[in-house]
């Protein structure tokens, strides 16, 4: 069952689309209530309808696994009477001989961030619990595919925690210690100047944070705001290690040179050699009739 593989997904950590039929409109095949999931590489599972529908539903998927935003995808006839532009709203004029229209809803399922929390003490107790609130997931071991690793050891285990993290590549190290008692810290691991400038000493936004919890708050909140407007995100080479598998590179878009659809270019996709130049197409009607002409 389609829930069953998005379930699988979710908890391989992999990046994709929910495409749910909403409304169709004979003689489209698609049903409201077909769905679908399309991954990172443009592969599809399920059915929201035929090839040219399908077509626009991929290139419409890969833009909102782009941007993390829903889409509500609005599939109709060449001569249909178009939808005014909305935000949240996309047209795609279906060339295919079929007809018909349909609306597709397209939810990007991303995988939450991982945070690595390093510590079983008050400070690192309350980053935990915050963390899960805070909808991001707490890795259950190592620093592998981690977004921020948190060393809240205050003087148990810190520097092979800190030494992971750097070797694993996490953007985001924090050290929760006073300035004073951190450069002591950084200092007796021997480490580069780039290494040491990676790992934050007395981190968190300042709120005059005291108790576990304000301290947890100050941290959590200055990691939303470097994904939110820095551009923290895990590590994407191999140093994420083997437990967040790597989605292949988004694939390549071709131009259908017959009906003008954009096309996701993929083992399946129509292709043909054309006066010596590679054209892919929507559907193998319109490769025939570009290579009879």
């Amino acid at each position: 069952m389609l829930s069953e593989r998005a379930s699988e997904l979710v908890a391989a950590r992999r990046p994709f689309v929910h495409a749910t039929v909403v409304r169709a409109q004979e003689p489209t095949s698609a049903r409201a209530g077909d769905d679908a999931v399309i991954l990172a590489d443009g592969s599809i599972e399920g059915f929201v309808g035929g090839v040219c529908t399908e077509t626009s539903v991929r290139v419409a998927a890969l833009d909102a696994l782009e941007d993390g935003n829903s889409l509500l995808l609005r599939v109709l006839p060449e001569d249909a009477e178009t939808f005014p532009e909305t935000p949240g709203a996309r047209i795609a004029i279906n060339p295919c001989h079929s007809g018909g229209a349909v609306e597709i809803f397209l939810q990007p399922v991303l995988p939450r961030p991982l945070v690595a929390v390093q510590g079983s003490t008050p400070i690192g107790t309350a980053i935990r619990e915050l963390a899960a609130f805070l909808d991001f997931e707490v890795a259950a071991a190592g620093f592998g595919g981690v977004t921020a690793a948190v060393v809240a050891g205050l003087g148990r285990d810190e520097e092979a925690a800190l030494r992971g993290a750097l070797d694993a590549g996490v953007p985001y190290i924090a050290l929760i210690a006073s300035r004073r008692r951190g450069a002591v810290v950084l200092d007796a691991m021997g480490l580069t100047d780039p290494e040491r400038a990676r790992i934050r000493t007395h981190p968190g936004l300042d709120i005059s944070a005291r108790t576990p919890k304000e301290i947890a708050l100050s941290v959590l909140a200055e990691i939303v705001r470097e994904m939110r407007t820095g551009g923290l995100a895990a590590p994407e080479s191999p140093a994420a290690g083997p437990s967040v598998p790597l989605e292949m590179a988004a694939p390549r878009q071709g131009v259908d040179p017959i009906c003008g659809m954009t096309v996701v270019i993929g083992p399946e996709t129509p292709h043909a050699v054309v006066a010596g130049a590679d054209y892919w197409y929507c559907c193998p009607g319109c490769l025939k009739k570009h290579t009879a002409a």
